[in-house]
């Protein structure tokens, strides 16, 4: 876990995330001034099958989605592919020829629409499921670091950059992740990142004042290592991020599980009342005979989760995240209002497609904001987020192979969000 960028160089990267999203970047020329009314996206994929990250993305902006009680048309076309792979139930080819946009063969061809220089005016990088190999500690090697590299040759050897997203993780080695973020700094693009959960619904619609004495955070979540942990870290930051001071950054990792897990939670008294109180927000907590087996207490949910996991997180100005992956369904968080001695606590709304349906309108925000960041030029939030929630994932993930705590003196992450919360609803 090195990085080729020292803390002064995380310092100005964070100094200048909100700049980065208050104006056009040098050299780049939005749809308005290339003469196109509508800006064109070229979408970068793994594979396109039944309920992959790709399909979603893709139906919305070729046929809308539902959007403030109506049916939305998206503000941007897609206008070119790149599909990496094309397993069995394949529905890139079907939905290209049906909607007429091209599928190419390189990522390129994709950007330039078979030119010489780019020619779309943003890009959306899904690398996210298909058959990749996996590294010694369980990670899927997915090709988004250089799906993403790839892009910034093309707007290097055009001259000019156009924003970009990435879907979830940056990458699975820090150095890229860092580098992710620096290339987009030095050359002025928007560049949008991470899971659906910061902005999709809250149940309820709970936002945390930007400046609140916040105390810890925590998030009660589900799913595997390294694929939906990212998720439970993004809904806990989203929220963390929002404390007195901004955010500065995680120190060190801690992850366990089972009895372990347990027996370390014990002994932090705030971090179980919180646990408690997220857990107290998820619609899918175990029953019996129809109801949950108990009161939701500690003791109770070491009982209910006895092979659950998590990550304990100790951020550089003492603030304390914990994630804790259950057997549960959905995305809970929990965290300390210091100033008021209260817990504030929501759940992130998750529906899993149900009955063959691939609606999935968690994705309707994210897609939202990716439009607004093509036309308007500006990054809603900023990627430091997601640069610190996937090396807080690498840290986890090496914790687990270390079987002990991991140091993140490299994780100087410091970087602070504007004052309004862009969540669905807000």
């Amino acid at each position: 876990m090195k990085t080729s960028m020292n803390r002064r160089g995380f310092l100005a990267c964070g100094a200048a995330a909100m700049a980065s999203g208050m104006g056009m970047a040098l050299g780049a020329s939005p749809a308005s001034v290339s003469g196109r009314s509508r800006p064109r996206i070229a979408l970068l994929g793994t594979e396109v099958r039944l309920h992959s990250h790709a399909q979603h993305f893709i139906d919305r902006f070729l046929l809308g989605y539902g959007w403030e009680g109506g049916w939305r048309r998206p503000d941007v076309d897609l206008v070119s592919l790149y599909i990496d792979q094309f397993p069995e139930g394949d529905l890139a080819r079907g939905t290209a020829a049906r909607h007429g946009v091209p599928i190419y063969q390189t990522i390129r061809d994709a950007l330039t629409l078979g030119g010489q220089t780019l020619a779309v005016d943003g890009v959306v990088i899904i690398g996210e499921h298909g058959k990749y190999p996996r590294n010694d500690r369980g990670q899927t090697l997915y090709p988004r670091f250089k799906f993403f590299k790839e892009v910034v040759r093309v707007f290097e050897s055009s001259g000019r950059s156009v924003p970009v997203f990435n879907d979830k993780h940056l990458s699975t080695d820090w150095g890229e992740c860092v580098e992710m973020v620096a290339d987009a700094r030095r050359l002025g693009f928007p560049f949008q990142a991470g899971s659906s959960l910061p902005v999709t619904r809250r149940m309820p619609s709970l936002d945390v004042p930007l400046g609140t004495r916040l105390g810890e955070s925590v998030c009660a979540a589900y799913g595997g290592m390294d694929s939906y942990d990212i998720h439970g870290l993004e809904t806990a930051q989203c929220m963390s991020e929002r404390r007195r001071g901004g955010e500065v950054g995680i120190s060190r990792v801690l992850a366990l599980r089972g009895p372990d897990m347990w027996r370390h939670a014990s002994r932090l008294p705030l971090t179980c009342q919180l646990l408690e109180s997220a857990l107290s927000r998820s619609h899918n907590l175990p029953v019996k005979d129809g109801y949950p087996t108990g009161r939701v207490t500690l003791d109770w949910a070491r009982e209910a989760f006895p092979d659950g996991w998590a990550y304990f997180i100790e951020h550089r100005d003492g603030f304390r995240t914990t994630l804790f992956m259950l057997g549960i369904r959905d995305f809970n968080y929990a965290g300390w209002d210091s100033g008021r001695r209260r817990a504030i606590s929501c759940q992130m709304y998750l529906p899993m497609p149900t009955h063959g349906s691939t609606t999935a309108d968690f994705f309707n925000p994210q897609i939202r904001h990716i439009e607004r960041m093509v036309v308007e030029r500006r990054q809603p939030y900023p990627v430091e987020r997601t640069l610190l929630t996937s090396g807080m994932t690498l840290a986890g993930v090496e914790s687990f192979a270390r079987g002990a705590m991991v140091e993140t003196p490299q994780m100087a992450v410091r970087y602070r969000v504007g004052p309004g919360s862009l969540y669905w609803g807000a």
